[in-house]
């Protein structure tokens, strides 16, 4: 199984959208500091504030959320239902490659999520 770690302002309403907008089942809950996610063989950590992993770097880093990594979601009807589910956070695309076409959208902290068929 592959783990992602995800920074999020509210655990809740990030937990709420890859629940019903991607369809994720929530398996853990520690309140507002955590949330562990899986679909298939993919799990997601969403980490709120109060997670210790939110906590500075020993150089005075702060983890946030967002950024340009990502995960990738295949869709077999990509037009329909990647507009769909992107509703107006829309972040590049729809952009065709020689492996098909991608399009980014955001999660409701910024984190870039992209779907490729």
């Amino acid at each position: 199984m592959a783990t992602l770690r995800l920074f999020v302002s509210d655990v809740e309403r990030a937990s709420s959208f890859y629940q019903f907008a991607l369809g994720f089942v929530e398996t853990e809950r520690w309140g507002p500091a955590m949330a562990i996610l899986a679909r298939g063989d993919l799990e997601i950590w969403l980490a709120g504030p109060p997670a210790s992993a939110s906590q500075p770097w020993s150089d005075g880093t702060q983890p946030v959320p967002g950024g340009f990594g990502r995960m990738v979601l295949p869709l077999e009807a990509f037009d329909k239902v990647a507009i769909e589910l992107a509703g107006g956070a829309v972040k590049n695309g729809p952009l065709k490659g020689p492996g098909g076409t991608q399009l980014v959208v955001a999660d409701p902290d910024g984190n870039s999520i992209e779907f490729f068929g």
